[in-house]
């Protein structure tokens, strides 16, 4: 049970992270823009450069997605 296994980029998946941000935290210009929203997703880059910034978590997969993405859960 000691077998190494590369999980590495061969999957041929590019992965994409998802996660939740509270408005609170984002600047000015993007919390005017949430229209009372307390939460908004974020889509990052393995590398963490967020993508995109959306309403709630099924449309960020959606996104991720339609653009030949993998999107997994962070928190």
């Amino acid at each position: 049970m000691n077998t190494k296994f590369d999980f590495g980029p061969e999957s041929g998946e590019r992965i994409v992270y998802v996660r939740p941000i509270a408005v609170a935290d984002l600047p000015e210009e993007i919390r005017r823009q949430a229209a009372g929203l307390e939460t908004l997703y974020a889509v990052h880059a393995e590398d963490g450069e967020r993508l995109a910034l959306v309403r709630d978590r099924a449309l960020a997969f959606v996104i991720a997605r339609q653009n030949d993405l993998a999107p997994v859960n962070a928190h």
